[in-house]
């Protein structure tokens, strides 16, 4: 169990496990969580931007808003370059397709999805995607557990412009990627 500090009906609550429930004097309570009773609304566009390799990811709502259990992004993606597959240890990861077409791989086995299309990538499966037919595309990102904004925020670049796309990244720089995706509990094995 990790300590934290939580009321419930004006008793101090004084440990918590990794669900939120706390226990005093062996007795369960469950403690509201301040970040789960706020709720969120964001308007198109708002949010916290990141560019990684050449699509824009921007946050709408993170782990620090959900107690972990989420994130959501708009991901608009470049034709350019997605990332390479890559397996998510940690995280689910869901798509809901927006605008333009997104080519995906799963297990080995490639598919399109359009405008109105849900995927379901799970963890611990080789993946990959990208926008598809050449042209840019838009989907909204939902990973569970939340973590990988960390990662994008560490791996990626603050969008100060949102509307101008950065070059496709040099090698050394996706190698710099690769490496902090491990840290964050994501693996790309070698392209054999």
């Amino acid at each position: 169990m990790t300590r934290s500090r939580g009321y419930w009906r004006g008793f101090q609550a004084t440990f918590a496990d990794e669900n939120g429930t706390s226990y005093t004097q062996g007795r369960r309570v469950t403690v509201s969580q301040p970040s789960l009773t706020k709720g969120a609304h964001l308007g198109r566009g708002e949010g916290k931007s990141f560019w990684l390799l050449a699509d824009l990811h921007t946050f709408k709502i993170v782990g620090d808003d959900t107690n972990g259990a989420f994130t959501v992004a708009e991901l608009t993606a470049g034709p350019e370059l997605g990332p390479p597959p890559h397996i998510h240890r940690n995280s689910d990861e869901s798509f809901y397709i927006l605008e333009g077409t997104f080519d995906f791989s799963l297990a080995g086995q490639a598919f399109s999805a359009g405008p109105g299309a849900f995927v379901y990538l799970p963890k611990g499966v080789i993946h990959t995607h990208r926008a598809g037919g050449g042209a840019s595309a838009r989907a909204l990102v939902i990973q569970a557990p939340a973590g990988v904004e960390r990662f994008i925020e560490e791996a990626g670049k603050p969008a100060a412009d949102p509307s101008v796309r950065p070059a496709p990244p040099e090698l050394s720089e996706l190698e710099r990627i690769v490496a902090i995706a491990r840290k964050h509990g994501i693996e790309v094995p070698p392209i054999s």
